[in-house]
């Protein structure tokens, strides 16, 4: 939603749509069964703009930051459970 602020959007109208992407995303995944990779190769346009978003997210480090968050919240919680 931030990003499309820094376009220009409203921050309302950037809210909905950053959710309806990741909502749409997940959706297809559930619907399809496929992986959610073999769903990206099939959106992604050569030099479009879905395959240049793809790659900010990979200079980023999104896959090993989203990963990360969840090793680490399941190691929390384990470490918890074991103070319970």
């Amino acid at each position: 939603a931030d990003g499309g602020v820094e376009k220009g959007l409203p921050r309302d109208m950037a809210i909905q749509l950053a959710t309806q992407a990741v909502a749409g995303s997940a959706e297809m995944v559930l619907q399809t069964g496929r992986h959610p990779a073999q769903l990206k190769d099939s959106v992604c346009s050569p030099a479009g703009s879905t395959i240049t978003g793809v790659h900010a997210l990979e200079r980023g480090g999104f896959r090993a930051t989203v990963m990360n968050a969840v090793t680490e919240s399941c190691d929390k919680m384990i470490e918890v459970g074991k103070k319970a």
